[in-house]
């Protein structure tokens, strides 16, 4: 067993951590290892909503840009329907290099597509939520080795089972900033009511990204029906409280995507993508609040029940990002998409 925080950015710790003593975790679970990673990673979800269906296809114009100079590493989509009826279908890509990302836009032709004003017209809104972390600001766990999702497509390579999971507080000793800062939020200045067809956000500092998945695609029988009838309504219950009324314990925006092939036709896997003022806000959410108490007592019932010998894989990554790094842009949107509402 080995710490989920790598070798090359241990240090002293200021920020003590929460690992409870002599700790053995209940389960095994691994983080991804770099080799290792310099500079600022890319995570930009590109969405696009309508009133009515959406489709991957209606991406075509970024996603088959993906497979051009400089694109990305590794992409995916999902859909969903927010709070107000509209549908959204979003890729989430990822980059190893911010100035890779930064060449892409410009020699592809996204950056001269996106700005057209052609994309605020139509049925269709079109918005970019990207941050740029660095190695430190960014943790992630999976509950098996062997099945990379998210920003692990980048990695090198997996830890052995590592110690800080399995606990209240986890996550934060996971993240290697967090040894020396205790990442307080901080809102942005006060700015004007966000108008227009074209709208950028200003970042906020600490803000805390959370993308935390399911893939149930190998399971089978008792178990799977288990977590379709058991499990996934309350993760569901979960998700919509965050999505409809998160903004009362600091959750600025969540969406439960249906996660699609290439070709737009619904997958086994699902993930919440939510963004919370800070690290503080997630926590307090997943340790007391009813919605993930549920959600956590569903899950612990369900591997208790299969005797821990599970096929469902879960994952998440947590990002909390300086607001340098943050570039939030929504164009013909309605008011309450992704963070505008916040």
């Amino acid at each position: 067993m080995e710490s989920a925080i790598p070798d090359h950015l241990r240090q002293q710790r200021q920020c003590p951590a929460t690992t409870p003593a002599h700790y053995q975790p209940p389960f095994p679970a691994w983080s991804s290892r770099f080799s290792p990673l310099t500079g600022q990673v890319v995570m930009a979800c590109f969405g696009v909503q309508g009133r009515d269906g959406i489709a991957l296809s209606d991406l075509a114009p970024i996603t088959e840009r993906f497979s051009m100079a400089d694109g990305p590493l590794f992409w995916d989509g999902a859909e969903c329907v927010d709070a107000q009826g509209f549908h959204t279908g979003i890729a989430i890509a990822y980059w190893a290099d911010v100035q890779a990302f930064a060449r892409w836009q410009q020699t592809c032709g996204f950056t001269a597509w996106w700005q057209h004003e052609a994309r605020e017209r139509g049925p269709l809104g079109w918005f970019m939520e990207v941050v740029c972390p660095t190695a430190e600001r960014f943790e992630t766990v999976f509950s098996s080795p062997d099945r990379a999702e998210g920003i692990g497509h980048l990695a090198s390579h997996v830890s052995a089972p590592i110690l800080e999971h399995g606990y209240w507080g986890s996550a934060r000793d996971r993240l290697p900033i967090a040894q020396v800062d205790p990442l307080p939020g901080r809102a942005p200045a006060s700015v004007p009511p966000p108008h227009g067809k074209r709208v950028r956000l200003p970042g906020r500092d600490n803000l805390c990204l959370i993308r935390s998945g399911q893939d149930w695609s190998d399971t089978r029988g008792e178990e799977r029906r288990l977590y379709l009838n058991d499990v996934r309504p309350v993760l569901e219950t979960g998700m919509t409280f965050l999505r409809d009324q998160g903004g009362d314990i600091g959750c600025l925006s969540c969406r439960f995507m249906q996660a699609v092939d290439r070709s737009g036709l619904p997958i086994d896997k699902s993930f919440g993508l939510a963004w919370f003022d800070d690290l503080a806000h997630l926590e307090r959410w997943a340790k007391t609040h009813p919605t993930h108490v549920a959600i956590f007592g569903g899950f612990m019932n369900y591997v208790q029940t299969l005797n821990f010998q599970i096929q469902l894989r879960l994952y998440h990554e947590v990002a909390v990002i300086p607001a340098s790094a943050q570039f939030f842009e929504y164009v013909n949107c309605h008011p309450g998409s992704g963070l505008l509402s916040r």
